[in-house]
C-alpha cells in the first residue's frame, strides 16, 4: 500500500536535514533578476500557441490580525479600504496577462491564497471574480478545482454561500491548534465552534473538498495537547489535512520575533507529536500522501497517487501539473512551460508598476536541460515514492546511471540504511523513508551545496 509508513527514530535523526519543499525545481531560491517581463510575454505566447490549460493563483495579501508564526507575504491592517487600490492594480494585471492568452485555454484550477482572501468584502469578491471570468475561460459547470483559503474568524454562512455562488468548490481552513494557551502564544484565538460552523456551511453548500491546516512545534504545544487537537479535527472529517512543521526563523520573519523561543517544544517532543499524529490519522483512515499531507482514500490526490499521476507545483500536490500556472498579485509565482517568474514582493512597487501599465515581474528562472531532467526525477520521487530509470532515459535520451554516476554512493548509502530500495531498474522509497522523501530528493538537487541551508525548514 502506498500509504504505509514505518517510523524509524534513528533514521529520522540522521536524515532530518534542512532542505527545500520542492514545490518547484529549481527552487525559488535560484530565481534572479535577469528574468523579467519580456520572458513572461514570450512564455505566454508559447502557452497560447500550444493551447495549454491554465491554473490561476490569486494572492490577496491582507490580514486583519497578525499570527506570530506566519511566514507568508502579507499586509496587516484593520483598514478594509486598503484593498481597493490593490484590487484596481490586480484587475489591470489580469487584463494585461489575459490579452496574451487564447480564450480557448480553459482554467482547470483556481486558487485564492494570502493573507486572508475573505478580508475582501462581498462586493469586492464579486467584482474580482467577475473580472476573472471576463478575461479568462473559467468553467461554469463546477468541474474545475476552484479553491480558496478561509480564516473561520473572517467567514460566516453568508460568506460561504457567496463563495459557492461565485464558483468555488474547495476550501482550505487555517486552524493550526485548538489549545487556548497555544493560540494565545501565537496570537490566533479561534474556537472549535467557529471552525465547525464554517465546515458545516461548506458541507451543506456542497463544497467538494475541505482541507484543514495544522502546525506542530508551536510554543506551549505538548504531545498530549496536540493529540487532543488532532482528535477534534478527525471528528470534523476533512477530506484532506496538512500537518506542517513550524520552522522558527525569527531572523527572516519579523512576526516570529514575538514568539518566546523558550516556550517552543524540544525536538524530541516535536518528533513525538508527528509520530502520534500519523498514528491517529492512519487509524482514522487517512493516507499519507507525502510532504505533510494526508487525504482520505477516495480523495482525488490519493487516487492519483495510486495511479501514479500525482504531480506537484507551487499549488502543492495537484492533479493539474499539466496546466500552465499563472500567478496574479503581489509576490505571486507563475510556472509557464520552462519559465518560473515571480511578481514583486513589495506591495507599493507592485502597485506602482501596474499603475504605469507595466507587469510586476521582478525575478525568475528559465530551466535548462539539466533542470528539466532533475525536475522530472524529483517530481516522481516526491509524488509517487518511486522512480523508473527507463522512463527518464526515454524522456530525456540519457543513460541514468551514467548521468547520475557521481550520486551513486549516496544512493547506495540510503539503500543500506533502509530509506530506499535501489536496483538497476529504479528507486523505491521504502516505508521507513517516506517521511524523509525530501532528503532523497535533495541528493538530486545540484544547487543545494551552493545554498544556505538556514533558508529552509527541516524535513521533520
Amino acid at each position: 500500500m502506498l500509504d504505509a509508513i514505518r517510523w524509524d527514530t534513528d533514521l529520522i535523526r540522521r536524515y532530518d536535514l534542512a532542505g527545500p519543499r520542492y514545490t518547484s525545481y529549481p527552487t525559488a531560491v535560484q530565481f534572479h533578476s535577469q528574468v523579467g517581463t519580456f520572458d513572461l510575454l514570450h512564455a505566454l505566447r508559447e502557452s497560447r500557441k500550444a493551447l495549454r490549460p491554465l491554473s490561476l493563483y490569486v494572492h490577496v495579501p491582507f490580514c486583519a490580525n497578525i499570527c506570530y508564526y506566519c511566514a507568508c507575504n502579507k499586509v496587516i491592517t484593520k483598514d478594509r479600504g486598503r484593498a481597493l487600490p490593490y484590487l484596481q492594480r490586480l484587475e489591470q494585471e489580469i487584463q494585461l496577462i489575459a490579452c496574451h492568452l487564447d480564450p480557448g485555454q480553459k482554467v482547470e484550477q483556481l486558487h485564492f491564497g494570502g493573507g486572508t482572501p475573505t478580508f475582501l468584502s462581498h462586493d469586492e469578491l464579486r467584482q474580482l471574480m467577475s473580472h476573472l471570468r471576463q478575461h479568462f475561460n473559467l468553467l461554469d459547470d463546477d468541474s474545475g478545482d476552484y479553491g480558496i483559503e478561509i480564516d473561520p474568524r473572517e467567514a460566516d454562512w453568508s460568506t460561504m454561500g457567496l463563495l459557492r455562488e461565485l464558483g468555488f468548490n474547495r476550501v482550505s481552513i487555517g486552524l493550526q491548534d485548538l489549545d487556548p494557551a497555544v493560540q494565545r502564544a501565537v496570537n490566533r484565538l479561534q474556537s472549535l465552534e467557529e471552525t465547525r460552523a464554517v465546515i458545516e456551511a461548506a458541507r451543506t453548500l456542497q463544497f467538494r473538498s475541505i482541507n484543514i491546516d495544522l502546525i506542530y512545534g508551536l510554543p506551549k504545544q505538548t504531545p498530549d495537547n496536540f493529540a487532543r487537537t488532532v482528535e477534534e479535527v478527525i471528528n470534523l472529517q476533512p477530506d484532506r489535512l496538512s500537518v506542517f512543521n513550524y520552522a522558527h526563523l525569527p531572523e527572516r520573519f519579523m512576526p516570529q520575533r514575538r514568539i518566546n523561543s523558550h516556550e517552543l517544544p524540544e525536538p524530541a517532543e516535536k518528533l513525538q507529536m508527528l509520530q502520534r499524529t500519523i498514528e491517529q490519522l492512519t487509524a482514522a483512515g487517512y493516507r499519507y500522501i507525502g510532504m505533510d499531507h494526508f487525504a482520505l482514500p477516495d480523495d482525488e490526490l490519493a487516487i492519483a497517487q495510486e495511479e501514479s499521476t500525482l504531480q506537484r507545483n507551487f499549488q502543492g500536490y495537484t492533479t493539474h501539473g499539466h496546466c500552465d500556472l499563472i500567478g496574479l498579485g503581489v509576490s505571486a509565482i507563475s510556472q509557464i512551460g520552462d519559465l518560473y517568474c515571480q511578481n514583486s514582493s513589495d506591495l507599493t512597487q507592485y502597485q506602482n508598476l501596474l499603475g504605469g501599465a507595466q507587469l510586476a515581474t521582478s525575478r525568475g528562472l528559465v530551466c535548462n536541460q539539466d533542470d528539466r531532467v532533475r525536475r522530472a526525477v524529483i517530481q516522481q520521487l516526491i509524488c509517487n515514492f518511486s522512480l523508473d530509470f527507463e522512463a527518464i532515459e526515454q524522456q530525456f535520451n540519457i543513460d541514468f546511471r551514467g548521468y547520475f554516476g557521481d550520486l551513486w554512493p549516496q544512493l547506495q548509502a540510503m539503500a543500506e540504511d533502509g530509506l530506499i530500495k535501489l536496483s538497476n531498474e529504479g528507486i523505491e522509497v521504502l516505508p521507513a523513508g517516506r517521511l524523509l522523501v525530501r532528503s532523497v530528493c535533495m541528493v538530486f538537487d545540484t544547487y543545494l551545496e551552493q545554498q544556505n541551508r538556514q533558508r529552509f525548514s527541516r524535513v521533520i
